[in-house]
């Protein structure tokens, strides 16, 4: 029973452990450098990620970036990919998935919302190959941990990851605190669970901002990582303030 209970607990921290490592891609890359231009990654910082992103996750950056383009294009009006205001939360907090197969699936969506980004020789040969990503990341789990730790540790993973990214798109589009106006909110456990992205209200405040924490209480993890990296030259952040788009103004101090 004892051995059951360590393998168990194991089995969660490393699970918790690999999606830290995707949800750091995933905001520090996909969303922050890539789909705002908010900060320029070193190259081996980028080909970092891109592994991680691969391995943890299987997705395809240039059809991440432009669902989420396409979102902040048309933020919970018709033509968003996943609005809560439009589908309800409950529905996108389910569906959250099958929502972003959708967009991404779509030749049009990529093509005009990712059109800074083609296709590379690594794209084709690696890291379009979602399937061999997840199983190559899935055999590296088995290798260095054993069967059974390594695949409970997968399907941890695979379901916090999942849950975290769907919580963005729908409970913080619903709940959470409102300093600025618009639909979003902050929820700051979110933002611990998915290295910042739970700061929603003020990503969608201020979009080209690398840092998603404005005030001296909010924690972004991925803000950590960006400094961590800016401090060893892996890093440039484009703006050195927050700056707020012109159509945003706070609703409380």
């Amino acid at each position: 029973m004892l051995n059951v209970v360590k393998i168990l607990l194991l089995a969660v921290l490393v699970g918790f452990s690999v999606t830290t490592l995707a949800n750091l891609g995933t905001t520090v890359y996909m969303h922050r450098a890539l789909a705002h231009k908010a900060l320029t990654l070193h190259p081996l910082a980028v080909f970092c990620a891109r592994l991680t992103i691969w391995l943890s996750t299987g997705i395809r950056p240039r059809q991440w970036v432009a669902v989420h383009r396409k979102h902040h294009a048309f933020t919970d009006q018709e033509g968003d990919p996943h609005s809560p205001v439009l589908l309800g939360w409950k529905n996108v907090q389910m569906r959250n998935v099958v929502l972003y197969r959708i967009s991404a699936n779509d030749p049009q969506t990529v093509e005009r919302y990712a059109k800074d980004l083609p296709q590379t020789r690594l794209d084709k040969i690696f890291f379009d190959r979602a399937l061999v990503g997840l199983g190559l990341g899935v055999a590296l789990l088995v290798f260095v941990f054993g069967p059974m730790v390594g695949l409970l540790a997968a399907v941890v993973h695979l379901n916090v990851y999942l849950a975290g990214s769907a919580a963005v798109n729908a409970i913080a589009h619903h709940f959470g605190r409102k300093p600025y106006a618009n639909g979003a909110g902050n929820l700051q456990w979110l933002a611990l669970l998915t290295a910042g992205e739970g700061l929603h209200n003020n990503h969608h405040a201020a979009p080209t901002s690398a840092r998603l924490s404005h005030r001296w209480y909010e924690l972004d993890p991925g803000w950590w990582l960006i400094r961590v990296l800016s401090s060893v030259k892996l890093a440039k952040v484009r703006l050195a303030t927050v700056r707020l788009k012109p159509s945003a103004h706070r609703v409380t101090v």
